[in-house]
């Protein structure tokens, strides 16, 4: 017996179809205002640098490897593959981190789709490269207006109740309870591989859809539902944990409903995706099964191993899901808080975000049972989504807190589907009786008003750590302008950063502006005046502008604070030999050199 035809949806007014339309815009619209280059993009400056631009001119080449050239002495180096011995190649000018280098070229680990389906037709069409923060941008735009689509689509089959304004805020928590304007924030190589994959499995999602709604195109619709995780897996490989989603169709048709050929199309689009992503990597490496990890130069040897297992697991639980956020009295309120060292690889400035402590919104992913319940006509199209979306929440998190290393980026690889869940669970509590609905409403509005909000914030702060690491990079390179205008960007996005004004005190300095660095080194330390490196940096700038003793006194509180630190010591002796107070000078002099005996040189 068939599925059940669909059933006609009522008809919307035009205002719903205009607020909804509002709602997607506006999200896009911050989707594309939070998009922002990441280190490698910014250092390159020329689009045609950017990883995935240099993969499109080494195809246009005709040859499987990026147009970059590797740099003869990575390949003189006994083993290249070492931390130690290619940091040289992987930072400015030759800009390789994380790049695969094998037999001479460079290749890109991470995935070809992006490039295929938009680097490359990008260029074919316009002329032009394509940034990777515009990129990211289509990509979570793209990925968000499928996912929109889908809950809209279901809404109209199984919650007729649901009025205009519960489905605009569902459609807002899919947007921005997400955390995808944080990603937004560092929009890199990583990043885009992310957002293609997050895009295709949204379009997966919806494909599947269509394929429950309409058994009788199910094949159809699940080909290309299979089609597009397939491709999603040449984004990232990890979606392949998520294939059995696909097998969905076949399993809810009633008996005689063609499983067979559902079950083919299931298997077949995704199958040639994988056959042809192993002759991509027995094209380049030697190997179907390698992707390029072994060959990455990078700051971790890539092909020591352990790089899965289960002693991640309780780490990254709870940093993704139970570490809280830390508030501030100024803006933007909510900042990043480095969660304690795991077992794993720290990452710095990228670490997750807890979860339920920025997006309590995905709490209600626990009413997706009361959607089940109160979804009106057949629903078993209802069922295949919230498996499907259960699947895509459960199995990325399952491989994100086998690996070794926890980042932001990872989160987005099955939040979403999450917050797809909790969407649900909003629809449903739409059909609950009107006394218990505004109970509802006033709990589900709370939980999406904070989200919302402490999402745009966090991603505030996550501007501001981007560009305080992109303007000590540029200070560190000697392109003191653009570091100034940098860091100058990171505190206006968060004042309260000291570590942002200390920098750009340092940059400042560098540039000659040391009154305008003094006052940033002050205004640093009235936020935090146990700052040692921050006194020191103080210290300097009052002895260069003859202001002796008052930089005598900021060496001394910063060496009070960290007596081991030698080049302190060796300024406050230089500033005390100008005061000509050598038995003092040479006492400072002696410590730091016994510290540091490299200052010896200096003297």
């Amino acid at each position: 017996m068939a599925l059940a035809p669909p059933i006609p949806a009522p008809p919307r007014p035009r205002r719903e179809r205009l607020v909804l339309g509002a709602v997607c815009a506006a999200v896009v619209a911050i989707y594309f205002a939070s998009a922002h280059s990441g280190l490698w993009e910014a250092l390159a400056g020329d689009p045609a640098r950017s990883y995935y631009n240099e993969q499109v001119a080494g195809f246009r080449e005709g040859r499987l490897s990026l147009a970059k050239p590797a740099p003869p002495g990575l390949g003189r180096l006994r083993d290249p593959y070492d931390p130690a011995a290619n940091r040289p190649f992987r930072g400015y000018p030759v800009l390789a981190e994380d790049l695969s280098y094998f037999r001479g070229r460079f290749y890109l680990y991470f995935g070809v789709a992006p490039a295929l389906l938009l680097f490359w037709p990008w260029v074919l069409l316009t002329g032009h490269y394509l940034l990777h923060r515009w990129a990211v941008a289509i990509f979570c735009s793209a990925g968000f207006l499928a996912w929109a689509w889908v809950l809209r689509a279901a809404a109209r089959r199984h919650f007729p109740s649901a009025g205009p304004g519960a489905l605009a805020a569902a459609l807002a928590a899919l947007g921005l309870a997400t955390g995808m304007p944080v990603l937004l924030e560092r929009s890199e190589v990583y990043e885009v591989a992310v957002g293609c994959a997050y895009a295709l499995a949204a379009l997966a999602i919806a494909a599947l859809w269509r394929a429950l709604e309409d058994p009788g195109r199910g094949g159809r619709w699940t080909a290309a539902a299979s089609l597009a995780l397939g491709l999603a897996v040449a984004s990232r490989p990890p979606v392949l944990c998520c294939a059995p989603l696909l097998l969905l169709p076949a399993a809810l048709a009633a008996r005689g409903g063609g499983r067979r050929r559902l079950l083919a199309a299931a298997v077949l689009p995704i199958a040639l995706c994988g056959l042809g992503l192993l002759a991509y990597n027995a094209a380049r490496f030697g190997d179907p099964l390698e992707f390029g990890q072994a060959f990455q130069i990078s700051g971790i040897r890539q092909d020591a191993g352990g790089h899965f297992g289960l002693r991640y697991a309780p780490y990254n639980l709870r940093v993704y899901f139970l570490q809280l956020p830390r508030w501030q009295a100024g803006f933007p309120y909510l900042v990043h808080h480095d969660p304690p060292k795991g077992p794993g690889v720290p990452e710095g400035p990228f670490a997750p975000f807890g979860i339920l402590g920025v997006l309590p919104f995905v709490l209600l992913a626990l009413a997706a049972p009361r959607a089940w319940r109160a979804a009106a006509g057949p629903r078993r199209p209802l069922a295949g989504l919230l498996a499907a979306s259960g699947i895509l929440f459960l199995a990325p998190l399952g491989v994100a807190c086998l690996f070794f290393g926890s980042t932001v980026r990872y989160e987005e690889e099955f939040l979403p589907a999450l917050v797809a869940l909790a969407a649900l669970g909003v629809l449903g509590l739409e059909a609950a009786p009107p006394r218990r609905r505004r109970a509802a409403r006033a709990g589900w509005g709370l939980l999406l008003a904070y989200s919302a909000a402490a999402g745009l914030l966090l991603s505030v702060d996550r501007y501001a750590l981007e560009h305080t690491y992109l303007g000590s990079t540029l200070d560190d390179l000697g392109l003191h302008a653009r570091a100034v205008a940098a860091l100058e960007a990171a505190t206006r996005a968060n004042p309260s950063s000291t570590d942002a004004r200390t920098d750009l005190g340092v940059a400042l300095a560098q540039s000659g502006r040391l009154p305008e660095a003094i006052a940033q080194f002050q205004a640093a330390l009235r936020l935090d005046p146990r700052r040692a490196d921050t006194l020191a940096d103080l210290g300097n700038g009052l002895v260069q502008t003859g202001q002796l003793d008052q930089g005598i006194e900021q060496y001394r509180r910063s060496l009070a604070l960290r007596p081991g630190a030698a080049r302190t010591r060796f300024n406050l002796a230089l500033a005390l030999a100008q005061q000509g107070r050598r038995g003092e000078a040479l006492e400072q002099y002696r410590e730091a050199v016994r510290l540091d005996p490299s200052l010896a040189a200096q003297r």
